[in-house]
């Protein structure tokens, strides 16, 4: 069964960039479709970008144009490009599978603070 587990967070400054990265352990990672979400303090766990099994991509509109998703199924990794950071950008976020088998379990995350 696949295991994802985020890395790349840490506080960066308003207009800073960061880039996350979600390793997948397990087989099938190449046949998902993923999701990146957030979840602020005090605040519902929301996707902010989605990306198919074959790469076409999909953003919250608060997101669009800053973040960029990708992908690299040879290293069963998914990424996620932040730039222009904002402080509501803050956040834990997440990588997941978008349905199926233990689509419901959430790693760790990691965190992204956006603040001078």
């Amino acid at each position: 069964q696949v295991q994802f587990v985020e890395s790349g967070g840490g506080l960066v400054q308003p207009g800073g960039s960061l880039r996350l990265s979600c390793a997948a352990s397990g087989s099938g990672f190449s046949d998902y479709d993923m999701g990146w979400y957030r979840q602020a303090p005090g605040k519902q766990r929301e996707l902010v970008a989605a990306i198919t099994s074959v790469g076409i991509t999909n953003y919250v509109d608060s997101v669009v144009g800053r973040f960029t998703a990708s992908r690299d199924n040879a290293k069963t990794t998914v990424y996620l490009q932040m730039n222009s950071l904002k402080p509501e950008d803050t956040a834990v976020y997440y990588c997941n599978k978008r349905w199926g088998l233990r689509s419901g379990v959430w790693g760790q995350g990691t965190q992204v603070t956006v603040s001078s």
